[in-house]
C-alpha cells in the first residue's frame, strides 16, 4: 500500500495510555492527515493493549501542581481531542488489537469503521476511578445498545468480549486473532479502491444527524469532568 492511499497513525507508550502530551501527538496527526492527500485514515494501536484509558498518575502528578490551571488544560485537552473524532471528515478505521478502555473504548463510536481481535475486550469503569463518562459516551452509548446496556457499562463497569461488543454494535465485525492482521488488511485494500471523495460525501452524510448532539454531549461530559 502506498502512502497516499490511507494515512497510518500508531501510537505507543505504556499500555498505550493516554496524557495530555500523548493526546495533543494524536490530535496533531489527525489534523495533519486531514489535509494530505489520503483517503481515510488507520488509527491503531501496537502491542497487545490498545488503549488503557487516561494516564492518571500523569494526571494527578500534574493536578498537584496548580490544580486550578492543569484541571483546566487536562479536560480542555481532552474536550479538543474529541471534538477532533466529531469533526474529522475522511473515514477513520480502528482495528482493536486488545483491550479498550475508558476514553481508548469510548471513542470508538466516534469512528467509522471499528474491527476487534477475537482477544479484545471493552469496558468503562468510570465509577471505579470516581471519574464521569467521556468521549460522549453518554449520548453515543445509549444510542448503539440501548439504555440498560449502556448503564451496564458506563454505571456498572462491565466488561464486554469482543463477541458481545458486536454483538451490541461497538464493534462491526470480530477477527480471529491467528488472521488479524490479513483480515484487516483485506478490509484496507477495499476501502482504499473506492473514490475518496464519495467516503467523505457518505460519512458526512451518516454523521449530519447527530454532529450537533456529539459536541452538546462533550460539552456537557467535559464540564462534570472539571468539577469532579
Amino acid at each position: 500500500m502506498d502512502s497516499h492511499r490511507y494515512c497510518y497513525l500508531l501510537y505507543q507508550q505504556k499500555k498505550n495510555a493516554l496524557n495530555t502530551e500523548v493526546i495533543k501527538e494524536i490530535m496533531n496527526a489527525l489534523e495533519r492527515a486531514a489535509v494530505d492527500d489520503s483517503k481515510f485514515v488507520l488509527f491503531s494501536s501496537a502491542g497487545s493493549v490498545f488503549c488503557s484509558g487516561l494516564d492518571f498518575g500523569h494526571i494527578v502528578k500534574n493536578l498537584r501542581n496548580d490544580r486550578n490551571r492543569m484541571s483546566t488544560e487536562i479536560v480542555d485537552t481532552i474536550k479538543s481531542f474529541v471534538n477532533v473524532f466529531i469533526h474529522f471528515k475522511k473515514i477513520i478505521v480502528v482495528p482493536v488489537n486488545g483491550p479498550a478502555i475508558g476514553l481508548g473504548a469510548s471513542i470508538l463510536p466516534l469512528c467509522d469503521l471499528v474491527w476487534a481481535n477475537e482477544k479484545a475486550w471493552f469496558q468503562t469503569p468510570y465509577m471505579t476511578f470516581g471519574q464521569s463518562p467521556d468521549g460522549c459516551a453518554t449520548l453515543t452509548f445509549p444510542r448503539i445498545m440501548g439504555e440498560a446496556s449502556a448503564n451496564e457499562l458506563l454505571i456498572g463497569g462491565r466488561k464486554l468480549t469482543a463477541r458481545e461488543a458486536s454483538a451490541k454494535g461497538l464493534v462491526s465485525q470480530v477477527f480471529l486473532t491467528s488472521t488479524f492482521t490479513q483480515e484487516v488488511m483485506i478490509q484496507i485494500k477495499r476501502l482504499a479502491s473506492y473514490n475518496p471523495v464519495m467516503l467523505q460525501k457518505c460519512k458526512a452524510l451518516v454523521c449530519s444527524n447527530i454532529m450537533m448532539e456529539l459536541e452538546q454531549a462533550n460539552e456537557r461530559e467535559c464540564g462534570m469532568l472539571k468539577k469532579i
